[in-house]
Protein backbone atom coordinates (compact mmCIF):
# COMPACT_ATOMS: atom_id res chain seq x y z
CA UNK A 1 0.00 0.00 0.00
CA UNK A 2 2.84 2.50 0.93
CA UNK A 3 6.28 2.90 -0.28
CA UNK A 4 9.00 4.36 1.91
CA UNK A 5 8.60 7.33 -0.24
CA UNK A 6 4.92 7.61 0.11
CA UNK A 7 1.39 5.78 -1.10
CA UNK A 8 2.34 3.37 -3.67
CA UNK A 9 0.92 3.49 -7.30
CA UNK A 10 -1.89 1.63 -7.96
CA UNK A 11 -3.74 0.86 -11.27
CA UNK A 12 -7.67 0.23 -12.63
CA UNK A 13 -8.34 -1.09 -16.02
CA UNK A 14 -8.04 2.53 -17.67
CA UNK A 15 -6.55 4.40 -14.97
CA UNK A 16 -2.64 4.56 -13.56
CA UNK A 17 -3.27 6.21 -10.07
CA UNK A 18 0.62 7.92 -9.24
CA UNK A 19 1.68 8.97 -6.43
CA UNK A 20 1.46 12.87 -6.91
CA UNK A 21 4.82 14.94 -6.68
CA UNK A 22 5.22 18.90 -7.33
CA UNK A 23 5.86 18.41 -11.53
CA UNK A 24 2.04 17.20 -11.93
CA UNK A 25 1.26 21.01 -10.79
CA UNK A 26 1.83 21.89 -14.77
CA UNK A 27 -0.39 19.55 -16.11
CA UNK A 28 -3.46 19.21 -13.32
CA UNK A 29 -3.55 23.39 -13.56
CA UNK A 30 -5.39 22.97 -17.04
CA UNK A 31 -7.19 19.47 -15.40
CA UNK A 32 -8.64 21.30 -12.74
CA UNK A 33 -9.53 24.80 -14.76
CA UNK A 34 -13.44 25.04 -14.34
CA UNK A 35 -15.24 27.01 -11.65
CA UNK A 36 -17.43 24.26 -11.39
CA UNK A 37 -14.88 21.88 -9.83
CA UNK A 38 -15.13 23.51 -7.11
CA UNK A 39 -19.54 23.92 -6.69
CA UNK A 40 -19.78 21.38 -3.90
CA UNK A 41 -16.43 21.97 -1.89
CA UNK A 42 -15.60 25.82 -1.91
CA UNK A 43 -12.20 27.90 -3.62
CA UNK A 44 -11.90 28.57 -7.28
CA UNK A 45 -9.43 27.27 -9.69
CA UNK A 46 -5.53 27.42 -8.53
CA UNK A 47 -2.90 28.67 -10.90
CA UNK A 48 0.32 26.00 -11.79
CA UNK A 49 2.17 27.99 -9.41
CA UNK A 50 -0.05 27.60 -6.45
CA UNK A 51 -0.95 24.09 -7.15
CA UNK A 52 3.50 23.68 -6.65
CA UNK A 53 2.78 24.97 -3.59
CA UNK A 54 -0.28 23.17 -2.36
CA UNK A 55 1.60 19.38 -3.93
CA UNK A 56 5.11 20.63 -2.08
CA UNK A 57 2.84 20.87 1.64
CA UNK A 58 1.12 17.61 0.52
CA UNK A 59 4.04 16.02 -0.88
CA UNK A 60 5.61 16.52 2.53
CA UNK A 61 3.05 14.46 4.63
CA UNK A 62 1.48 15.50 7.29
CA UNK A 63 3.11 17.06 10.67
CA UNK A 64 0.87 14.73 12.79
CA UNK A 65 2.94 11.69 13.00
CA UNK A 66 0.16 9.63 13.62
CA UNK A 67 -1.41 10.97 10.10
CA UNK A 68 -0.71 10.40 6.53
CA UNK A 69 -1.17 12.07 3.43
CA UNK A 70 -1.79 10.02 0.51
CA UNK A 71 -2.37 11.58 -2.97
CA UNK A 72 -2.39 10.09 -6.58
CA UNK A 73 -3.34 12.27 -10.02
CA UNK A 74 -5.00 9.78 -12.37
CA UNK A 75 -3.40 8.85 -15.89
CA UNK A 76 -5.48 7.76 -18.47
CA UNK A 77 -3.56 5.25 -20.42
CA UNK A 78 -4.74 5.32 -23.52
CA UNK A 79 -4.75 8.89 -23.62
CA UNK A 80 -1.30 9.13 -21.42
CA UNK A 81 -2.97 12.64 -19.66
CA UNK A 82 -3.69 13.21 -16.01
CA UNK A 83 -7.38 12.80 -15.87
CA UNK A 84 -8.17 14.59 -11.83
CA UNK A 85 -7.05 12.79 -8.76
CA UNK A 86 -7.85 10.73 -5.20
CA UNK A 87 -6.31 10.84 -1.92
CA UNK A 88 -6.51 9.58 1.00
CA UNK A 89 -6.57 11.07 5.14
CA UNK A 90 -5.16 7.66 6.82
CA UNK A 91 -5.23 7.68 10.56
CA UNK A 92 -4.76 4.23 12.30
CA UNK A 93 -7.37 1.99 10.51
CA UNK A 94 -9.37 4.37 8.60
CA UNK A 95 -8.94 6.46 5.50
CA UNK A 96 -10.97 9.65 5.02
CA UNK A 97 -11.03 9.86 0.71
CA UNK A 98 -11.77 12.03 -2.09
CA UNK A 99 -11.82 12.01 -5.61
CA UNK A 100 -11.98 14.71 -8.55
CA UNK A 101 -12.22 14.20 -12.43
CA UNK A 102 -11.78 17.22 -14.31
CA UNK A 103 -14.59 18.17 -16.56
CA UNK A 104 -13.29 17.10 -19.80
CA UNK A 105 -13.00 13.49 -18.66
CA UNK A 106 -16.48 13.17 -16.64
CA UNK A 107 -19.52 11.40 -17.84
CA UNK A 108 -16.87 8.20 -18.58
CA UNK A 109 -16.75 6.34 -15.65
CA UNK A 110 -13.43 7.36 -14.47
CA UNK A 111 -14.56 8.34 -11.18
CA UNK A 112 -16.50 5.55 -10.39
CA UNK A 113 -13.58 3.60 -11.70
CA UNK A 114 -10.69 5.69 -9.62
CA UNK A 115 -12.69 5.19 -6.47
CA UNK A 116 -13.37 1.79 -7.11
CA UNK A 117 -9.90 0.98 -7.18
CA UNK A 118 -8.57 3.34 -4.54
CA UNK A 119 -10.80 1.70 -1.90
CA UNK A 120 -9.45 -2.04 -3.19
CA UNK A 121 -6.15 -0.32 -2.85
CA UNK A 122 -6.88 0.65 0.84
CA UNK A 123 -8.35 -2.02 1.66
CA UNK A 124 -6.16 -4.46 -0.20
CA UNK A 125 -2.89 -3.76 2.26
CA UNK A 126 -4.96 -4.87 5.57
CA UNK A 127 -4.17 -1.97 7.69
CA UNK A 128 -7.15 0.46 6.96
CA UNK A 129 -10.35 -1.35 7.50
CA UNK A 130 -12.87 1.98 7.68
CA UNK A 131 -13.08 4.04 4.59
CA UNK A 132 -15.05 7.28 4.71
CA UNK A 133 -15.92 9.70 1.95
CA UNK A 134 -17.77 13.21 2.44
CA UNK A 135 -20.58 14.15 0.34
CA UNK A 136 -22.41 17.07 -0.13
CA UNK A 137 -26.45 16.41 -0.31
CA UNK A 138 -26.74 18.31 -3.55
CA UNK A 139 -24.04 16.17 -5.33
CA UNK A 140 -25.59 13.72 -7.22
CA UNK A 141 -22.63 12.73 -9.04
CA UNK A 142 -20.49 12.15 -5.88
CA UNK A 143 -23.05 9.97 -4.45
CA UNK A 144 -23.59 7.98 -7.04
CA UNK A 145 -19.85 7.64 -7.46
CA UNK A 146 -19.91 6.72 -3.76
CA UNK A 147 -22.44 4.07 -3.80
CA UNK A 148 -20.56 2.31 -6.33
CA UNK A 149 -17.51 2.14 -4.46
CA UNK A 150 -19.54 0.31 -1.99
CA UNK A 151 -20.40 3.48 0.37
CA UNK A 152 -23.16 3.47 2.18
CA UNK A 153 -24.58 7.15 3.74
CA UNK A 154 -24.66 6.83 7.72
CA UNK A 155 -26.53 9.97 8.64
CA UNK A 156 -24.29 11.85 10.07
CA UNK A 157 -22.98 15.02 8.58
CA UNK A 158 -19.70 17.42 8.90
CA UNK A 159 -19.49 20.37 7.53
CA UNK A 160 -22.54 20.23 5.55
CA UNK A 161 -21.57 16.85 3.99
CA UNK A 162 -22.73 13.54 4.46
CA UNK A 163 -20.03 10.46 5.84
CA UNK A 164 -20.32 7.45 3.73
CA UNK A 165 -18.76 4.89 4.87
CA UNK A 166 -17.20 1.52 3.75
CA UNK A 167 -15.81 -1.12 6.23
CA UNK A 168 -15.98 -1.35 9.67
CA UNK A 169 -17.80 0.76 12.23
Amino acid sequence: MTTDNGPAPFSTDRLDAVPLRVAHADEMAAVLNDPGLHTFTGGAPESAEELRARYERQTAGSPDPDERWWNWVLRVRGEDRLAGYVQATVCGSRAEVAWVTGTEWQGRGYAKEAAKGLVAHLLGGGAVRTVIAHIHPDHAASAAVAGAAGFVPTGEWEDGEERWRLGER
